[in-house]
């Protein structure tokens, strides 16, 4: 768009510059989402700029639309929304339900709860009901990126309602300044629940807490319209306005680039302070790139981006989906936060060819014809030459096989994930172990006669206490099958953190047994200090077990090194080496490469019945070597009673 251009409406219909922004806001998504953590870990940002966007061109619609005629006709708004986004979402939903049920595994959980939630334009709210816990991280759900398309989708069905009572405003500054104020109650509302500890899904996928994007581009809309008519103010054309313009845009863009490039945590800083920042610096982008005569709308919008930009929908539509399969079919021992570059790469690949395929066969004769006309063009294609009848009827099989993969898909998903599966199994074998044969108080004292039996007999289970973390809880079938009469205390997302607290409660309670098996390393990195608080309450006349972890997260390394030191100069601490135990069985763990199923629980429980036998002879030559001096003391005093 140029001051050149004719005004032969009110409103333009097009705008420099989205084009470019649609096309840096679906990069910094794929690249954070394909490439993490390292290159964009603040890249999800991308998500608000999209939502300035569409705030910003639905209203400037409606605008145009009730300039022009005096009213809005809800019927054709809705009905172009549908053509422009409903065909791609079903294509995705279709074509990756059936590759998934191709797969198999843990990418079909829930799946059928999926597509009803992104055939409703409920996923945010699904998901927020579901909660997404624990093994959601681990078991990433297939169109879990559908999230933000529910939000807007929900826009879409509510603000061309809302929008006549926004013109009952008599001046525009009012219009603006309802926009603006009901985006800074959103963003208020989610830093509420971030700063009060409450649930971060709930802040983070919920409409009202995560409109403000769509609001400050609302009010944007308002703020600009004046500019495209033809009663704009001249000093709009100024060269100094003009050039400021330009400027700001840039400056917007590096800002942007740079909040992007910030390691951002779950904190009111982030949520909502990083995204409230990225949807301001987008408005300042968008207002630099309509501006009249600008360039900065023009330089965002060359042809590479340009081209993104058209496909970005797709784009963003196809790129989760297909991580998570890829991960899922190519890479079972990684997440999608640890997959491979070679596997973002390749995403990266199918997911141009897949959004391309889509614009063109599917998107834009949709958007141009409708429904019904692009199906009566396909079917008239039946009566063309051979190469077309040929072309139509492969597209025909091709789509009943997809639409056969979807609902065997959807027939086989399960309920819960084969991690939830294996927690679950190992929490049932607890609770009955529980009933059967409730664990009595024992004896805290450990003296060296104890030791000895230990070493020469095995430690029993009666003399462990438990403290883990969900892959104690999966294993807690095979500890009850290997050490009788152990008392397992495990719960799901437990940290090293949890564990003084814990240790000192079952201490304080006369239930803490002469050998503890500490099982905390999974879920973050290890704090020394929780481990001195915990050997500490273990006390010199007990054995601690640490048991090491195994899980694709980047932490696992340090934690194993830094449990390793902590036992190395202590001689009644001691490392379980599940890691190493379970290395070269992988295939016994859960599609998250982390829980064990009943044959894992085994060698879970092996090693630590292994590391306590080893430690209770460690502590019998210990023990030993204390006899032995007490003897020698006492022959000492009795030579000089002697004399």
């Amino acid at each position: 768009m140029t001051s050149t251009v004719p005004f032969k409406s009110p409103l333009l219909a097009r705008f420099a510059g989205l084009d470019g922004m649609r096309a840096i806001a679906v990069v910094l998504v794929v690249v954070y989402h394909l490439f993490p953590p390292a290159m964009l870990p603040g890249g999800f940002v991308g998500v608000d700029v999209f939502f300035v966007i569409s705030g910003f061109l639905i209203t400037s619609l409606l605008l145009r639309e009730h300039t022009a005629t005096g009213r809005i006709a809800l019927g054709r708004f809705w009905q172009r929304r549908a053509r422009r986004l409903l065909p791609a979402l079903a294509v995705v939903v279709a074509v990756c339900s059936a590759v998934a049920w191709v797969v198999g595994g843990d990418v079909l959980v829930d799946l059928d709860a999926q597509v009803l939630a992104a055939a409703t334009f409920s996923y945010n709210w699904v998901s927020i009901a579901g909660g997404g816990g624990y093994f959601a991280a681990a078991t990433p759900e297939l169109f879990r990126n559908f999230w933000s398309l529910a939000v807007e989708e929900q826009f879409y069905l509510l603000w061309p309602v809302v929008f006549p009572l926004f013109l009952l405003l008599p001046r525009t500054w009012a219009r603006i300044a309802a926009a603006f104020a009901l985006a800074a109650a959103s963003a208020v509302g989610m830093g509420v629940i971030v700063g009060s500890g409450g649930d971060l899904t709930r802040a983070y996928f919920g409409t009202d807490t995560h409109a403000f994007g769509l609001l400050i581009g609302v009010g944007l809309a308002f703020l600009l319209a004046p500019l495209f008519t033809e009663a704009r103010p001249r000093w709009v054309h100024s060269p100094t306005a003009r050039r400021l313009a330009e400027a700001a845009g840039i400056a917007a863009l590096a800002g942007l680039v740079a909040v992007t490039a910030l390691p951002l945590g779950g904190s009111v800083a982030a949520f909502p302070g990083a995204l409230l920042t990225a949807s301001l610096l987008s408005a300042v982008a968008i207002v630099a790139g309509v501006w009249p005569g600008s360039r900065f709308g023009r330089a965002i919008d060359v042809r590479p981006l340009r081209w993104i930009g058209d496909r970005s929908y797709g784009i963003y539509l196809w790129h989760w989906p297909l991580l998570v399969l890829a991960v899922a079919a190519f890479a079972p021992g990684a997440t999608v936060a640890t997959a491979p570059v070679w596997i973002g790469m390749g995403v990266l690949a199918a997911t141009a060819a897949a959004s391309a395929l889509s614009f063109r066969f599917v998107e834009t004769p949709v958007r141009r014809l409708g429904l019904r006309a692009s199906a009566r063009a396909l079917v008239a294609r039946l009566h063309g030459g051979p190469r077309a009848r040929l072309r139509t009827l492969g597209v025909a099989l091709a789509g009943a096989l997809v639409l056969a993969g979807t609902g065997a898909a959807l027939a086989a998903a399960p309920e819960e994930s084969s991690a939830e599966a294996a927690v679950a199994a190992g929490r049932a074998a607890l609770e009955e172990a529980r009933r059967n044969a409730p664990p009595a108080p024992v004896s805290p004292d450990a003296g060296p006669e104890h030791e000895v039996a230990d070493a020469a007999t095995g430690v029993t289970g009666d003399r462990i206490s438990a403290v883990g973390d969900s892959v104690m809880l999966a294993s807690a079938g095979g500890l009850l099958e290997e050490l009788p009469g152990i008392e397992v205390d495990a719960a799901v997302s437990r940290s090293m953190w949890a564990g003084p607290g814990i240790v000192d409660d079952l201490a304080a309670a006369g239930r803490l047994r002469p050998y503890v098996v500490v099982a905390l390393g999974t879920n973050g990195a290890i704090d020394r200090d929780s481990l001195e608080r915990i050997a500490a309450t273990v006390g010199p006349k007990r054995g601690l077990v640490l048991v090491n972890a195994y899980a694709p997260r980047d932490w696992i390394p340090g934690v194993n090194a830094d449990l390793a030191a902590f036992a190395e100069h202590r001689t009644n601490v001691a490392v379980a080496d599940w890691s190493g135990a379970i290395a070269a069985h992988t295939d016994l763990l859960a599609g998250d490469q982390i829980h064990p199923g009943s044959a894992g629980g085994r060698i879970f429980a092996d090693t630590v019945a292994a590391a306590v036998d080893t430690l209770a002879h460690k502590r019998r030559a210990a023990a030993e070597l204390f006899v032995q001096l007490q003897q020698v003391q006492l022959k000492q005093v009795q030579l000089g009673a002697d004399r």
